[in-house]
């Protein structure tokens, strides 16, 4: 981690989307490292860029330490192959405990498997570069939409893992929003009282924009104890 709120990225693959990704963290003041196999691939980055440019193997803990993944507080796996990009994300997660990981994947047939295994964040390819930023960033609120006097917003909350396998009407209760909708594996779902928070979803609510900060604070704390 950086001061300032700034944090260290590790992007596999340098092709289109991994190359946006790097320049927008860069010029949003954090640092990043870009793996890719071809070493041709960094000319997308271009001159201005000031990151790490690693020539290997994304899923290498070698290259991945190379690239700074110690010191890292997100992953993103964008390459060509399904198949890395996930190998890549659960060494990521579990052989370096990086919390906020995103990996692109183009089949969504595999997503959901995947996403069923408890693999995290796993992105299909309708995922754009700010899509993806949003998952290694999770920020707090991100506003989608605000009524005219400016007093409600529809907002996408970051969610504590510690929600997952809850009832959305649990989440409601707890912290007194309204959940408009979710994204889940690139799909968006209109949660009824039964639907449960699954690994990987995006979590759309109603809120006014007086309380964002406490809507926040519920939902990064996780469900109360004791309840039901």
């Amino acid at each position: 981690m950086r001061g300032n709120g700034d944090v260290h990225i590790v992007i596999m693959g340098c092709g289109r989307v991994g190359a946006a990704l790097a320049q927008t963290l860069e010029q949003q003041g954090h640092t990043v490292a870009v793996v890719d196999q071809d070493p041709t691939a960094f000319r997308r980055l271009g001159s201005g860029f000031g990151g790490r440019r690693v020539t290997g193997v994304g899923f290498d803990q070698d290259t991945l330490r190379e690239a700074g993944i110690e010191e890292a507080g997100a992953f993103a796996a964008v390459s060509s192959g399904d198949n890395s990009n996930i190998i890549a994300a659960r060494v990521a997660r579990e052989m370096f405990g990086i919390e906020n990981v995103a990996a692109r994947i183009y089949d969504p047939r595999r997503a959901e498997v995947y996403q069923r295994l408890g693999i995290p964040t796993v992105a299909t390819v309708r995922w754009t570069a700010d899509q993806m930023l949003r998952r290694l960033l999770p920020s707090g609120a991100e506003p989608l939409w605000s009524d005219p006097s400016g007093r409600v917003q529809l907002a996408e909350v970051h969610t504590s893992p510690a929600w997952i396998g809850h009832k959305i009407s649990r989440l409601q209760d707890e912290t007194g929003v309204r959940v408009a909708f979710l994204t889940r594996l690139g799909e968006a779902v209109i949660p009824t009282s039964q639907t449960v928070l699954q690994e990987g979803d995006l979590v759309h609510v109603m809120m006014r924009v007086d309380e964002i900060a406490k809507v926040e604070a519920a939902f990064a704390e996780g469900p109360e104890e004791g309840g039901h």
